[in-house]
């Protein structure tokens, strides 16, 4: 992970931390939800990106490539994220509750503790 996805992890765990919530499965998606953008996404991208999604979400998604070897990657690392990082956690042996979590596909029974992460992703 890039420096900066790295400590925006840490920022989010850290907010979690603070308003009392200890879920290990939580922590670890607060820490691995950016994993899949990699070192691929220059902050430039990021830049474009953000402004892409608020004011011409059609031309972002028309930038995006699958393919690792185009300079459009990073656009498609920006889309899919969420997903991508959660198929990274599975691969590393991860619970199936952290890829939830990073997708935001959590059992009722967890609906606070995603709403808990989302709020502390949203605020670093």
């Amino acid at each position: 992970m890039h420096v900066a996805d790295r400590r925006h992890g840490l920022d989010v765990a850290e907010k979690l931390l603070r308003a009392g919530h200890d879920d290990a499965d939580l922590l670890a998606a607060a820490l691995l939800h950016d994993a899949a953008k990699g070192r691929r996404m220059r902050l430039w991208h990021r830049v474009a990106s953000v402004l892409l999604e608020a004011l011409a979400p059609s031309v972002l998604r028309r930038l995006a490539r699958p393919a690792p070897t185009s300079w459009r990657h990073a656009f498609h690392l920006y889309l899919h994220h969420e997903a991508l990082s959660a198929d990274l956690t599975r691969r590393a042996g991860c619970p199936p509750r952290v890829g939830a979590f990073i997708t935001g596909t959590v059992a009722d029974a967890d609906a606070h503790l995603l709403r808990a992460l989302t709020k502390a992703d949203d605020a670093s």
